[in-house]
């Protein structure tokens, strides 16, 4: 990249199609490096996750680190427990607030329970909105609807 313009050297002798999709894939990785870099200096999600532990878990649980994901297409976040780090879909950027928060705070408990037992959904319940947000989430085709996780609430 040059500035706002990337600038792609090839073989004089590379067929057309050949590099119109080199470009293109370089193009998507570039858009999707730029767009996770703006979300992440928009949105503190570091700040957002300390005040939503505060306010439903007393700060008690350890986030090392959070932040969006532009390679989160099958879920809204990931949660590895042993490293403490939480990665969330810039999908939810576009979504209210309180969704995102409900992400969040779903994320943050797979910190202590890394399943969904009926331990984790009591704690992800504390949210004031989990209800709310997880019918937001239905509503939209984008929930896992499988109701042997909900039979454990």
């Amino acid at each position: 990249m040059v500035g706002d313009m990337m600038r792609v050297n090839a073989p004089a002798n590379m067929p057309g199609p050949e590099l119109q999709e080199i470009v293109n894939n370089f193009q998507r990785r570039f858009e999707k490096r730029k767009l996770k870099k703006e979300l992440n200096k928009q949105e503190n999600l570091m700040d957002i996750c300390q005040k939503l532990n505060q306010e439903y878990f007393w700060g008690q649980i350890e986030v090392k680190s959070i932040e969006y994901s532009t390679d989160q297409t099958a879920k809204w976040g990931v949660c590895n427990h042993k490293n403490k780090t939480i990665l969330i879909s810039h999908r939810l950027a576009g979504f209210p607030n309180w969704v995102r928060d409900y992400v969040i705070v779903h994320e943050m408990v797979h910190i202590l329970h890394p399943d969904h037992s009926k331990r984790f959904w009591k704690k992800v319940r504390r949210y004031r909105l989990s209800e709310r947000a997880r019918g937001y989430l239905i509503a939209k085709g984008l929930e896992d609807t499988d109701e042997s996780d909900i039979d454990q609430m």
